[in-house]
């Protein structure tokens, strides 16, 4: 009886734990569910937390909606000109419609990744196609792709429920047959740009030079002029003050420069000066006292 009793005891606890187990689910936060019975979905986007189903006749789908990555394979791209150049990127995609996604792909990650890839390679080859490699080369690799992910991320969400929230070039290369004859001609054109550029500077540098030998022409002639005007103003001041000397007592005027020839006449060894005796030029070698000299010459 007591063993019958306890038999029934974990009969229904083991009842109740599975029908408990089978009822009951967790959505966890980074997750999004659907609701399945027999496959049909009967009840959409389901959010975090604790919830119920009927067992057996009903089933949860699952979805991560977690920030996805997709390393896309390198591929050949041409561009405008038809060059080709080497791309490799990755995209960032997310489930934001659980029901949609189901429906597309079963759920399945890998099938989505599929999906995602080629339509991935047709918007980056339509964008390089419609730039030539200089732009491709001058644009910012953000800016680059604007265009393309929003125009795959409008057509993803109608497919299959995802959201594709970036694509990012990771390297951008040139095929060995295109390399060198691109950066030939980049030095061609940076070697165009610098010869334009010295050609301003010697130009510039020609115009200052001559604006400065221009006003250094100007400055001296001025200054010569002024010295000149003040050289002129200093003589005629000397003259008159020579002159006012002069008049004030002619006879130590006549002394005073006679002994500045003096000086100046015999400043030098080795002068020679032929002049007769009684030459005016020695009265004041022959009586230094200027009144002497007026006597004899009276």
């Amino acid at each position: 009886m007591i063993n019958n009793r306890s038999l029934l005891i974990v009969g229904g606890l083991a009842a109740v734990a599975w029908l408990a187990s089978n009822t009951l689910y967790v959505v966890d936060e980074t997750e999004r569910a659907v609701k399945l019975r027999f496959g049909e979905v009967i009840e959409e986007n389901i959010q975090p937390g604790l919830h119920a189903k009927v067992p057996i006749a009903q089933t949860i789908r699952k979805f991560d909606t977690r920030l996805l990555t997709l390393d896309t394979d390198t591929s050949r791209y041409l561009t405008l000109e038809q060059k080709a150049v080497i791309v490799d990127s990755y995209v960032k995609w997310q489930v934001v419609n659980p029901t949609r996604y189901y429906e597309a792909t079963a759920g399945d990650e890998l099938m989505a990744i599929r999906l995602i890839q080629p339509r991935v390679d047709e918007s980056l080859r339509n964008e390089f196609g419609r730039l030539n490699l200089q732009e491709i080369i001058a644009e910012r690799r953000d800016d680059l792709m604007t265009g393309p992910t929003e125009e795959l991320d409008e057509l993803m969400r109608e497919e299959l429920g995802v959201a594709i929230r970036d694509i990012r070039i990771k390297r951008i290369d040139l095929p060995e047959d295109v390399s060198a004859a691109v950066f030939e001609r980049m030095r061609s054109e940076r070697e165009r740009e610098a010869r334009e550029w010295r050609a301003q500077g010697q130009e510039e540098a020609e115009r200052i030079r001559a604006n400065a030998d221009r006003r250094r022409q100007v400055l001296l002639a001025q200054a010569n002029e002024r010295s000149e005007t003040l050289r002129g103003e200093g003589d005629a001041q000397a003259a008159a003050i020579f002159s006012e000397a002069y008049g004030q007592d002619q006879e130590f005027f006549s002394f005073w420069r006679s002994l500045e020839a003096y000086r100046d006449s015999f400043a030098d060894d080795g002068n020679l000066m032929v002049l007769e005796p009684n030459s005016d030029f020695f009265r004041y070698l022959r009586n230094p006292s200027p009144e002497g000299s007026e006597s004899e010459s009276d």
